[in-house]
Parts: structure tokens; sequence; C-alpha cells
């Protein structure tokens, strides 16, 4: 199957980073993570397939075994979709048609202060604790006799993983344009597999968010680079509940996102469902309200390459 002829380029990281003169964030924890993605996870990725297939009498338990296994791996929600052609990077292809995706909370507690330290981290283990996710759930459909392929959450993907979210049932975009999810709020990260196995799929959801987001500017008033819009895109698409999106200004928010502990600040600030997302059940005391440290933002950057379009807000 082949992306649409309206899909966006997957997002090309470090010409944006050449943009604005490279990376200036030095993190060892970081760093140290995305290493042990890139040495210890990416190798996984693909794996001997088992000659004999597990017959099930269904989609429908073929795909609640999926979700239990997902779920005690340590996924927080799990969700089935059928991949479509808008569902694909520009210029790529898949053969598989269901992506089976799957979500992991971040830690409330280190985004009492953001952007910081603590949260930059916390972004990246996530994305490593995540990739161990989709990395078994893979294994495990091989070893059923099924083919598959992993989806990272870190990028680089043939697939993208909020589109398919929403069709799996996760949430609904906000004014951020990121997912909101109705128990997990806007702090999560997503990946997928994606599988032949015939699976019973899910539906995309009406949880109110978006009617939420139309009242609600905490995350517009928040944004350090001035990034967020006010109003909808009225010329651009339109979600599955008929609204058009809020279209999230690229060229402002990453040279800030960039330089300040990769920003986030939208996504804690976000008071959705706060109570529920924002609590932390290990024992820990946090506050409700995150603090935010904000600087002044760089100038905006719009570099010369492929990349998906974007309004120029307040420019």
């Amino acid at each position: 199957m082949k992306a649409s002829k309206n899909s966006p380029p997957a997002f090309l990281w470090e010409e944006w980073y050449n943009s604005i003169g490279g990376r200036s964030i030095k993190i060892d924890e970081v760093d140290n993570i995305l290493n042990e993605i890139k040495t210890t996870q990416i190798p996984k990725f693909d794996g001997s397939i088992n000659p004999i297939k597990t017959k099930f009498e269904s989609p429908k338990l073929a795909s609640k075994l999926l979700k239990n296994v997902a779920l005690n791996l340590g996924a927080d929600e799990v969700g089935i979709c059928k991949i479509e052609p808008e569902d694909i990077y520009k210029d790529r292809e898949v053969s598989e048609k269901y992506a089976i995706v799957v979500g992991q909370k971040m830690l409330w507690r280190m985004f009492q202060k953001v952007p910081s330290h603590d949260s930059a981290v916390e972004c990246l283990r996530v994305y490593y604790t995540l990739g161990e996710v989709v990395i078994q759930l893979a294994e495990y459909i091989r070893c059923l006799g099924y083919p598959c392929r992993v989806e990272h959450p870190i990028g680089d993907s043939d697939v993208l993983h909020i589109p398919l979210a929403i069709k799996a049932g996760f949430g609904e975009i906000g004014r951020h344009g990121s997912l909101i999810n109705p128990k997990m709020g806007p702090l999560f990260r997503i990946g997928s597999v994606i599988t032949d196995l015939d699976l019973e799929i899910d539906h995309p959801i009406d949880a109110g968010i978006a009617e939420f987001c139309d009242k609600c500017q905490i995350c517009m008033k928040k944004c350090p680079a001035d990034a967020i819009p006010k109003d909808r895109e009225k010329s651009g698409t339109k979600d599955h509940l008929g609204n058009y999106l809020y279209k999230v200004d690229t060229g402002r928010c990453f040279p800030y996102f960039a330089k300040h502990n990769y920003c986030s600040i939208c996504l804690p600030v976000c008071v959705y469902n706060h109570k529920d997302w924002a609590k932390d059940f290990e024992g820990y005391s946090t506050r409700k309200a995150s603090k935010t440290i904000r600087k002044k933002a760089p100038k905006p950057v719009d570099p010369e390459i492929d990349k998906h379009e974007y309004p120029k807000i307040n420019r």
C-alpha cells in the first residue's frame, strides 16, 4: 500500500536541527537512552516467524489476546485499526493491513518543572520502555506464526502514529496538536506493531475533548514560542468529528523545543480531565500545576526542506 498523495513527509530531525545551527542540548541520560535504542532495540525489530500458525476462531478473539498481552507487557492503552494510505508517510509503503497501537504514560512527577532535565529524560525513558513493549509484542505475534513490523515510538516509522491512534479509539487532537486521551491526558507516547493477522478493529471516539479545547486556551497562553493558534485552521483538514484542526507553527515551536530541554510545556499544562491523569499512585507528593520556565524565544525558522504544512502564526 502506497502513501496517499496528501500524506505528509516524515519529520526530518537532523535537517531541522541544522536549520537552527545544530543540536545544543547536552543531557547525558538522554544520549544514553538514544544510544540504547540504537544499539539494543533497533536490532530486535526483526525476527524469525514460527512456521506453524496459531488459528483463531475469530478476529475478535485474536484482538482480545493481543490487547491483553500488550497490557501485560506494560502498555497503558491499546487499540486496533486498519491502515489506510493517509496513515502512511509520503513516499513510504507498507504491506500490512492492521495496526496495533499502544500507549504508555509519562510520569507526572517528572513534569513538576518544565522544561527541565527531568522532563527531557522522562520523554526519552518512555520512548525506550514503550519501545520494549512493541518489540516484545512483535516477537509474540511472530511466535504465533504471523509476520509483523515494529513501528517504534521515537520516530522514523512508515506510519503516522497519531492518525492511527485516533482510529484506534485513543482520543482526540488537542489545541496543542498532540493527542489527548480521556484517561491519560496528553502526557503519553505512542508506538505500534503492524501486521496482516486478521483483527477486530476499534473506532474513533467523541470524548468532548474538541469542545473543551475550543474553550480552553491554557496551552496557547503558556507556549513560550507563541506557536499555538487561537483559532482552528479553516483551510486545512478535518478530524473524525468534522472539526478543522488546530495547527501549530512548527517554525516557531521547533527552535524553542531544540534549545530548551525539548520544551513540552504544552503537555503538562493541559487541564483536560487533569484530576485523573495527574495523579501519582506511587506515593510521591506532586503539585497540580507544573512550574513553567519560559525564556525568550529564538527567531522562527522555515528550512527549505520537504516538510508538512503549517501556518505562520503572528508573523
